[in-house]
């Protein structure tokens, strides 16, 4: 018998998948009728006495055919009576049918009221489909051949003339309901805002959402369908982020700023832990089916997507593989089409399914950031606008006035709307959120302090909130404090990335690189930090570096140092040796670098065992620091070993940028008459028919290659 969980993970991510069982082949007659007796009475226990918030007709009605169905089957069960093929036939057709309108019903018990409000007429369907079905069975059933008590027929013959009456049954009142849910949506793109009184009334009274925690649920199951919206689904995309938006403000404007709510977040935060030592533990007893892992890291698949060549992998993983330039299928070999990656829905609602039977909690960390890739592919109506800057006024109205509790909830909220779009970030930005969260930068409650910097890391990435981030007074300072004294790593990492966010803007990098602690602090979150904070620091320096003036400032905070010591670190190793290219074309920098004994057997590690891009950084960084770096620094780099086979595999294998640096620094070892690295020997010629270097870049950043993309966290 399929699992409970297995129902409600369908329900609550699509529509309830009606075909998902097959009749049993292998029972006797006995045996069949035995296990249609428990599957019709669990069936009528769950849901004959349930209260359906919406449905109510369509789902009282098959109710009750349930229920002819179970005097028939107890009556079969009781009396033994023969049963010939032909009823043997019908009655493994309606297994099948009792599992789905297990499935139906199970969708309408639990589902959230808004998304069935919305489904209406697609859920009516539905069970008008299944009737339809019914119906069938009922005609074909051989009734004359069966041996029936007179109230059991009697009660199958009425069955038969009900089901064959029925018609679709679009419930009225919850027809009006949904229309009103819509004439909101309508007021908000006319520019108006809904009258709150009538707000009230529909969310309160008419459809029962009494609390702040039961809105938020609502937001919440709305969003997952816009996650795992499928393109033939209504209602679009773009109008579900309206409805969210609208529900949104409902949720502020009608239950305000519930306190209760941070201490569900902090419950919420241990219950994420103990899945994953749940997780874990399950995994260390279970096999894991094969379809389901990933050709590549032979993990069990978060997101699987396909290739252009059919064939399907771990996004991570493909995704990595492409990064480090190459072109073809890791399992067939075949050459790319394209690259771009197609979600594979399908696989991963069976791995889903197959985590949920088993107890092994899914949580894929791509989860949120696909919710926000999800949100921004689809352009936002002026409704959706419209009601996010109503709530926005919300929050902003909170952050100046409310208690601490208030002011947190608040900064949260803005850190979530902030996250979905650029048209969000530039109406919380004008709405004046930005004086309210840098004040809350320095809040001795850990929570407010995580809300409100990485509220301001998400606002950051619109670009012309940079300029207003950076102009308000004491909020850069106050950026640098929470990566120097944070009272949680989230807080830290968050500071590092919202200064990595804003040094992207050149004129903005010397203000960074000079605030008091800015530097070292970055310094000390390279060397110590986590695997993500160690990411945030390293493309922050890496930013920073790419301005001349800064080289001085980031060696006297010993940031040399920590970028040597990052390259033996395959997840920062790449932006490391970036960096530390743009640092040593000054003297200063090369200097600095020779100096460090460990530099230069650090990049030659890389360009033996590195990504092929952290390859390309790494002959780049040694080919400047013998440019720069004098007669000491290049000898260093000469009296390297194993440096010509080096050199000799990038020319053939490196990326084009590789090849053409390789090639310059073969030349630099040529004019130094060093027998052992003679031009030809590295075959130089082959790659280049001219003699001569080719000239130097002149742009800072040009022969640097190091992803430049913003990674926003939220929890």
């Amino acid at each position: 018998m399929a699992s409970g969980a297995i129902f409600s993970s369908l329900r609550r991510r699509r529509s309830p998948t009606l075909e998902a069982f097959l009749a049993p082949v292998d029972f006797t007659d006995v045996a069949l009728v035995q296990t249609l007796v428990s599957v019709v009475n669990e069936l009528v226990s769950c849901f004959s006495n349930h209260m359906f918030y919406f449905q109510r007709k369509n789902s009282r009605s098959l109710i009750r055919k349930v229920e002819v169905f179970q005097l028939l089957l107890e009556y079969l069960s009781d009396s033994g009576v023969f049963l010939p093929p032909t009823a043997v036939l019908c009655l493994k057709e309606l297994y099948i049918m009792l599992y789905r309108s297990k499935i139906l019903l199970d969708y309408c018990a639990q589902s959230s009221k808004l998304w069935l409000l919305l489904q209406n007429h697609s859920i009516s369907g539905h069970f008008h489909d299944l009737n339809q079905e019914i119906s069938t069975l009922l005609d074909v059933f051989p009734i004359k051949d069966v041996e029936l008590s007179k109230d059991v027929r009697e009660q199958f013959e009425l069955l038969q003339k009900q089901s064959r009456r029925a018609r679709l049954l679009v419930d009225m009142k919850d027809e009006v309901l949904r229309i009103r849910f819509f004439s909101f949506l309508d007021e908000f793109e006319c520019g108006k805002i809904p009258d709150s009184a009538e707000l009230k009334c529909f969310c309160v009274e008419k459809l029962q959402i009494l609390d702040a925690r039961t809105c938020r649920t609502e937001i919440e199951a709305l969003e997952e369908q816009i996650v795992n919206h499928e393109g033939d689904i209504e209602p679009t995309i773009s109008v579900l982020n309206g409805l969210v938006a609208l529900t949104r403000y409902c949720r502020f404007l009608l239950f305000g700023f519930d306190e209760d709510e941070l201490h569900l977040e902090n419950e919420s935060q241990k219950k994420i832990k103990k899945r994953l030592i749940t997780k874990e533990i399950a995994e260390t007893f279970l096999t894991v089916p094969k379809d389901f892992c990933c050709p590549i890291s032979l993990d069990l698949m978060c997101d699987p997507v396909i290739i252009s060549t059919g064939q399907t992998y771990d996004r991570s993983s493909i995704s990595r593989w492409m990064e480090e330039g190459h072109t073809t299928c890791p399992k067939t070999g075949q050459m790319l089409g394209h690259t771009r990656l197609v979600p594979n829905r399908a696989l991963r609602n069976l791995v889903m399914q197959w985590c949920i039977a088993h107890g092994v909690p899914l949580d894929p960390p791509e989860l949120i950031d696909a919710m926000a890739e999800t949100y921004a592919s689809a352009y936002p109506t002026k409704a959706a606008i419209e009601a996010n800057k109503a709530t926005a006024t919300l929050l902003i109205q909170q952050l100046a006035n409310g208690s601490q509790a208030g002011q947190t909830l608040a900064a949260r909220e803005i850190r979530f709307l902030a996250k979905t779009g650029k048209q969000n970030r530039a109406l919380i930005a004008e709405a004046g959120a930005i004086p309210y969260l840098r004040n809350l930068l320095l809040s001795p409650n850990h929570v407010a302090q995580e809300n409100s910097v990485t509220a301001l890391l998400n606002l950051s990435i619109f670009d012309k909130n940079k300029s207003q981030i950076m102009d308000e007074e004491g909020c850069l300072q106050s950026i640098v404090d929470v990566l120097r004294f944070g009272h949680t790593t989230e807080a830290r990492e968050n500071a590092a990335a919202t200064l990595f966010s804003l040094s992207a803007v050149h004129d903005y990098k010397k203000r960074i690189a000079d605030k008091m602690g800015a530097v070292e602090a970055l310094t000390g979150l390279l060397q110590e930090g986590t695997a993500r904070g160690k990411k945030d620091a390293v493309t922050a320096l890496f930013n920073l570096s790419t301005h001349t003036e800064n080289c001085v400032r980031m060696i006297e905070a010993g940031a040399v140092a920590a970028l040597v010591g990052a390259l033996g670190n395959e997840g920062v190793a790449e932006e490391a040796a970036g960096a530390l290219a743009l640092i040593v074309r000054q003297p200063v920098g090369a200097t600095a670098v020779v100096k460090d004994e460990a530099a230069v057997a650090g990049l030659m590690r890389m360009m033996r065992c590195g990504t092929a891009r952290g390859k390309e950084n790494a002959v780049v960084a040694l080919l400047e620091l013998c440019r720069s770096g004098g007669a000491v620094a290049t000898e260093r780099v000469i009296k390297a070993p194993a440096l010509a086979g080096l050199l000799q595999t990038l020319l053939f294998t490196g990326t084009k940028r590789a090849r053409r640096k390789a090639a310059s620094l073969a030349r630099v070892f040529q004019r130094c008459e060093n027998p052992s690295l003679h031009y030809g020997g590295l075959g130089v010629g082959h790659a280049f028919a001219s003699n001569s270097a080719p000239p130097r870049d002149t742009s800072f950043t040009g022969d640097v290659s190091v992803p430049m993309s913003i990674s926003v966290h939220v929890l």
